[in-house]
């Protein structure tokens, strides 16, 4: 095995490796510099009635399938929960404050303020009402949400906007990374040009 193989496979979740967990409401996780594929939105970019009774339908199926799950059960999680709740932020509900491209100019420069340095990013899209990223985290992954949203809510200038929490997922291996790199590129498809920012560096470029 390469030399190069072995640092890229040292970049994915390694299934016996130990893995650091926080947060109580929604548990996030972190293996050292494992990738992340990870969703946060605008707070008022969720319909109120809808999010509530997506949160007691999932609250039910979690009872009924406790961790840790199987593979084939985690995509029927996802089918159920995931993908309903990305249809609805496509929808684009709320303001929409991303929309401008004035603030999307300066979310994009937070989100690359320590690149190589504490983040380094692959691919992401800043969508009008929510954000995906492919990443690689060089710090915590809680400081790192912490500087993205808490920076960018003082310089957009519109108080707190951001939703508490965001979806992390850790990335398996070389094909979830493609995967993952193909989603962020397709989300923005049914958008206006100028309504959005899409960013790859060349470890996503190489995806096709």
């Amino acid at each position: 095995m390469s030399l190069l193989l072995i640092l890229l496979l040292m970049d994915y979740l390694n299934p016996s490796g130990e893995i650091l967990k926080h947060g109580q409401e929604l548990p996030h996780w972190q293996q050292g510099d494992a990738m992340q594929f990870v969703t946060f939105r605008l707070g008022d970019s969720m319909p109120a009635g809808k999010l509530r009774q997506w949160k007691e339908e999932r609250e039910i199926w979690q009872k009924v399938h406790p961790q840790p799950r199987s593979a084939e059960v985690e995509k029927e999680y996802h089918k159920r929960f995931t993908r309903r709740l990305e249809g609805w932020l496509d929808e684009g509900a709320g303001s929409c404050l991303l929309k401008e491209p004035a603030n999307r100019a300066l979310m994009e420069a937070v989100l690359m303020r320590f690149q190589g340095e504490k983040v380094e990013h692959h691919a992401w899209v800043i969508m009008p009402n929510h954000l995906h990223l492919v990443f690689t985290p060089l710090a915590p992954l809680e400081k790192l949400m912490q500087v993205w949203k808490g920076v960018s809510s003082r310089r957009i200038g519109q108080g707190k906007i951001w939703q508490k929490n965001y979806r992390d997922t850790m990335i398996r291996d070389g094909g979830h990374f493609a995967n993952a790199v193909r989603y962020i590129r397709r989300n923005p498809a049914k958008l206006r040009a100028g309504t959005f920012t899409l960013w790859e560096g060349p470890r996503a470029q190489a995806v096709k």
